[in-house]
């Protein structure tokens, strides 16, 4: 049986995971690269039950990608990677679902480069470094984008002049990949409580999403990465004149800006501590409170907005890193929400069971599993392949 290959490429990071090719992928092995790019970068490796961890030392995308085929070579046991399936965080306006990186493909990416400078460039480079170790491999795109662009034109433009919106510079919505996995789950756990859900998928990257029988109707994310719901280093919702302020009287010039917003805000910012959820529920200081005071006001303000757009609310669902795992989070944005319909199990909500409400909104913890969602995407590429040579 062939193997599979999933690689999921961040600013910093590189998640990865080996699938076999059957019917019903199955996980076979999986792992992370942090920290590139700093002289303290780990590949951990977790396969037949065992963990390791490999010192990698200062390493850019394209050496990450090499020590990740390097660890998984046991793994493959000879055997050949028949597909690879990247995420790419952005497919603009032209793809709205996976798609095979053919050098046309991958010309087009480029462009969309400037839409999301800080993740793009690293996807398409481990893309190549995919390419140059396995040539014969079938490579697949899968958009953090494409999940949303069935969005009503509403929810996907700004009041800007119409040529701006022609030009691309609309509501994108990211994490689309997750939200797609937790559409599916919804679809199998309870069919019938998936007409009006809001996915709260919380992490280090944070956003919101309004399902509507599974397809997503609206995003707290807009052009950028940037926009909705406070990050760990990153801003979330901004007034606008903010940055003109930034640039008239600050001085600041995009580079500054764009690491301001990006690298310094956030829980990060905010708590002048940390972007790191689990260290800030510890410290105790005023400061790490009042940064987790905002993320959760800022999860109740888009619920309540969500909820209108969806016209009522069926299910709430907490994923991601920290939806998955602080209970203490999950039982701040719930609280006092009977007026919505959410009655948390505070019981249940602190053994992390999969439900933890007792109200008429059904509030359910899922884990996301984004590799899962791109390996199926590269095996269905696979067989399409085949099949189109088999003719």
């Amino acid at each position: 049986m062939t193997r599979v290959l999933t690689l999921n490429a961040g600013s910093s990071s590189i998640k990865f995971a080996v699938f076999s090719s059957g019917d019903a992928p199955e996980e076979l092995a999986s792992g992370q690269i942090e920290s590139l790019y700093s002289f303290g970068g780990v590949l951990s490796l977790k396969w037949q039950g065992k963990k390791t961890k490999t010192e990698l030392g200062q390493a850019d995308h394209v050496e990450g990608v090499r020590a990740i085929l390097d660890a998984v070579a046991p793994v493959l046991d000879g055997q050949g990677v028949a597909a690879i399936g990247h995420r790419v965080v952005h497919g603009g306006t032209v793809y709205d679902a996976p798609a095979v990186l053919t050098d046309e493909v991958m010309a087009t990416l480029e462009k969309f480069v400037p839409l999301a400078p800080l993740h793009q460039p690293h996807n398409l480079a481990a893309v190549r470094a995919a390419m140059e170790a396995f040539p014969d491999a079938v490579q697949v795109g899968c958009f953090d984008t494409a999940f949303h662009r069935g969005h009503p034109w509403v929810n996907d433009t700004f009041a800007l002049p119409r040529r701006y919106y022609e030009a691309g510079v609309r509501r994108y919505g990211f994490h689309g990949l997750s939200y797609d996995y937790i559409a599916g789950a919804m679809a199998r756990i309870d069919p019938q409580g998936a007409d009006r859900t809001v996915v709260c998928h919380l992490g280090n990257g944070a956003s919101m999403c309004a399902l509507r029988e599974g397809q997503s109707v609206a995003s707290t994310m807009g052009f950028s990465a940037l926009d909705g719901l406070p990050m760990g280093t990153r801003c979330g919702q901004l007034d606008p004149g903010v940055m003109l302020y930034l640039m008239e009287q600050e001085g600041m010039d995009a580079k500054a800006i764009s690491d301001l917003l990006y690298k310094e805000s956030g829980l990060k910012g905010l708590s002048d501590l940390s972007n790191d959820m689990r260290v800030l529920e510890g410290a105790g200081t005023p400061e790490a409170d009042q940064a987790i005071e905002y993320f959760v006001f800022r999860i109740r303000r888009e619920l309540g907005s969500l909820a209108a757009v969806l016209g009522g609310l069926d299910t709430v669902v907490f994923t991601g890193g920290i939806g998955e795992n602080s209970a203490n989070i999950r039982g701040k944005v719930c609280s006092d929400m009977e007026w919505i319909g959410i009655t948390l199990d505070e019981a249940a909500n602190a053994e992390h069971a999969a439900v933890i409400s007792s109200g008429d909104v059904t509030v359910r913890v899922i884990p996301t599993d984004e590799e899962l969602v791109i390996a199926t995407a590269a095996i269905s590429a696979l067989e399409d392949a085949r099949a189109a040579a088999a003719e």
